[in-house]
């Protein structure tokens, strides 16, 4: 079995306060095959910074986890309690998270017209958003200042 590139997402809910609206657009995107839920736990911190985690399958009552679990694909035991314990250490006391891990089985199509073409994947990597961001206000500062010096 061949998979796409992976990517690990920790979601936090500060105040346990997990209430599924994540689901419809996780479903959609499962659903049009763009990822593939091959892993996920769900991460629960108490008060005194203990950290208890589960596979989602374990979970249980809860409708909402119950969905999300219905979304993972077969693959799983990706997360080692070692990842599991260094995305926990981040989250605040009485504090939940799911983390999932998913494929992105979008790019399985592309991968194969690179290697069929003979090309090889030179570098990969993820701006953060935060990065982004930034970078977008220190733009429109720039144009606000250009705008400025020409009237």
């Amino acid at each position: 079995m061949s998979l796409g590139p992976i990517e690990v997402l920790e979601i936090a809910f500060p105040g346990n306060r997990f209430n599924g609206e994540i689901l419809p657009e996780l479903e959609r995107l499962v659903e049009s095959k763009t990822i593939s839920i091959v892993d996920g736990l769900f991460v629960r911190k108490d008060g005194d910074g203990e950290v208890e985690f589960y596979e989602l399958s374990e979970v249980g009552a809860d409708e909402s986890v119950n969905r999300l679990a219905g979304l993972l694909d077969e693959v799983e035991s990706l997360l080692s309690d070692d990842d599991v314990a260094e995305l926990a250490a981040g989250l605040e006391p009485d504090s939940s998270a799911a983390i999932l891990v998913f494929e992105h089985t979008w790019a399985k199509p592309f991968r194969d017209a690179i290697v069929g073409s003979g090309g090889v994947l030179a570098a990969n990597f993820r701006v953060p958003g935060m990065v982004i961001d930034e970078l977008l206000d220190e733009l429109a500062a720039l144009d606000d200042d250009n705008t400025d010096t020409t009237n």
